[in-house]
């Protein structure tokens, strides 16, 4: 994290070692305001210097004293991938974890080191025994106490966490200031680009035709400028960390509303996505599972939805989710073996393989491809949180390019192999199309089943932690946090029941959630806040995607709409 309000109680130094930090900083120039600053000047990162640092840390930004103030840390955690460190598990650092954040995350109510508290109060040399160990056992209290909050305002669970007792996902604190390498970025990038979307890249050939194929590499390239955009709006003023800072700081608190309220809607979908799948493709393995109770009868795509959000349930109310955290980095890898898995039913069982050459385009369905395609590319919410955490900044280009390309090849491959396959008989997934008696589509379907149950509650835990900061203080308990979270799951559910139609809404939710965050918004923001120094080219272009943009998302929106009300009718 660049310059968060939040690591003000990440660095514990002396008053005279603040000050010294903050005239310091006032020196370089570094020292507080806001104001526009040269786009990409990353010389003068306040990450070179860990004293700057301090000095900036140490000042409050109004963008993130304001609504959502858990989106960096949670999103952080939801998109960080890490080296494995087998040293973290059973150290000191695990237990201070287990009895300091963990208890507080769920009510809601961080504590706070300050430097009155952790300093003695009387000179070490006249200071008993007793007033020692009075002073040791107040700072221990105080640091265990689930109700401590500051007067200042009401924080998120996520927020103000002492150095000591930060999450930490893979050995590694969540929200890396500036730690993560160029491979890193890579791989944190193309795990949230790699999600559930590459499963539906052959029913978009299907939709869409081979030609669609182009609108795919067209989006790529046009997340890629976007993401581009966004980093310079982050570069153009002090303060600016992620997505709802950016639309805070080109449209006010509205902007700043809007786009997190959009952004969360994408998570939320993403969940229901989830069980969707779950249900789809464990009652392929089982097909004549179910339930009869008296006069119901639960099917077995009923009956596997239910159980999945019965088993992810207790995982969103885990106060430790550095685990799920590494466990879903593993998505990527994930990825590669569906993907290989079904290159391998194709050319060496040589299944599925129709005759006819498919269709070249298909205009009717292009609005289905248009969404299922956007879907793909639904990653810009994390794409700030990944500028903020690399090392070399100016290696942001390239890191999202690459990750952007790698995520490209694989949609590419699995939708080319699995519409030669399957043809006009592709499924929503082409998990449900591959023969159930093979190993390599054992591997795949149990593949695909695993990964979503270790993001669930990855992926609602942003959703979570902003709400729970609209409690009041006197109601962040541990019931409530727990009843807050078990609704958002059973909320999740009863859509998933209510709308089982995996490939339907995805293409709703890329039509309309993700051509917003993705497309439109970045370009938005961008001549918002850069209005005086953009050229005219870069004017035209991007009124150009707000326009594409927007007639995507009212064409896929309501071709989505329309068949999901057919599917009813």
């Amino acid at each position: 994290m660049r310059n968060s309000v939040s690591e003000r109680s990440f660095l514990i130094e002396s008053d005279d070692d603040d000050d010294a930090a903050v005239e310091d900083g006032k020196r370089r120039g570094l020292g507080g305001g806001g104001g526009d600053d040269d786009d990409g000047s990353d010389s003068s990162s306040p990450c070179d210097s860990p004293r700057v640092v301090a000095a900036r840390c140490s000042q409050p930004s109004s963008y993130t004293q304001q609504w959502p103030q858990s989106y960096r840390q949670s999103i952080d955690m939801y998109s960080s991938v890490h080296s494995p460190n087998l040293s973290f598990l059973g150290t000191p650092s695990l237990s201070r974890l287990s009895n300091s954040f963990l208890t507080n995350s769920f009510r809601g109510k961080p504590p706070e080191i300050i430097s009155s508290l952790i300093k003695p109060l009387l000179p070490t040399s006249i200071a008993s025994a007793s007033d020692d160990h009075q002073q040791q056992q107040q700072h221990e209290d105080v640091r265990k106490s689930s109700h401590y909050l500051p007067p200042s305002r009401k924080a998120s669970s996520l927020q103000r966490i002492p150095e000591d007792q930060r999450p930490m996902v893979g050995g590694h604190e969540v929200g890396p200031h500036r730690q993560c390498s160029y491979s890193q970025g890579v791989m944190n990038g193309v795990n949230v680009l790699c999600g559930v979307g590459i499963l539906s890249t052959p029913y978009a050939v299907k939709q869409g035709g081979w030609l669609g194929l182009v609108i795919l590499a067209v989006l790529g390239a046009l997340a890629w400028y976007t993401g581009i955009l966004l980093r310079r709006c982050l570069d153009s003023k002090d303060g600016l960390e992620t997505y709802p800072d950016i639309g805070h700081a080109a449209f006010g608190t509205a902007g700043r509303i809007i786009i997190s309220i959009i952004l969360y809607m994408e998570l939320y979908a993403c969940c229901i996505e989830y069980l969707i799948l779950e249900s789809d493709n464990l009652s392929k393995l089982f097909p004549n599972a179910h339930l009869t109770m008296g006069n119901l009868t639960l099917d077995s795509h009923m009956l596997f939805a239910i159980l999945t959000a019965l088993v992810v349930m207790p995982t969103t109310w885990l106060r430790d989710l550095s685990c799920l955290s590494f466990i879903s980095a593993g998505g990527v890898i994930a990825s590669i073996v569906i993907v290989s898995c079904l290159f391998w039913v194709g050319l060496v069982d040589h299944v599925g393989t129709v005759e006819s050459e498919g269709t070249a385009l298909n205009l009717p369905g292009i609005p289905i491809a248009i969404g299922l395609y956007g879907y793909c590319y639904s990653g810009h919410g994390v794409f700030p949180n990944i500028y903020s955490s690399l090392k070399k900044s100016n290696q942001f280009p390239a890191v999202l390019f690459t990750c952007i390309a790698l995520s490209t090849v694989l949609f590419a491959a699995a939708a080319i192999m699995g519409y030669i396959m399957f043809g006009e008989s592709t499924e929503s997934q082409f998990t449900l199309n591959l023969p159930p008696n093979l190993v390599a589509s054992k591997i795949a379907v149990w593949t695909t089943v695993t990964n979503p149950i270790t993001k669930y509650a990855l992926t609602m835990t942003p959703l979570a932690l902003s709400l729970e900061e609209l409690l009041p203080p006197n109601k962040q308990t541990y019931p409530n946090i727990m009843i807050l979270r078990s609704a958002l799951v059973v909320s999740s559910l009863i859509i998933a029941l209510s709308v089982p139609f995996f490939g339907l809404v995805m293409s709703l939710v890329g039509s309309f959630l993700t051509m917003f965050v993705a497309y439109i918004l970045p370009c938005a923001c961008f001549l918002s806040i850069l209005r005086s120094k953009v050229t005219w080219y870069q004017v035209v272009l991007c009124v150009f995607i707000i326009v594409v943009g927007l007639c995507c998302v009212g064409v896929g929106t309501y071709s989505s709409l329309s068949k999901i009300i057919q599917k009813y009718q």
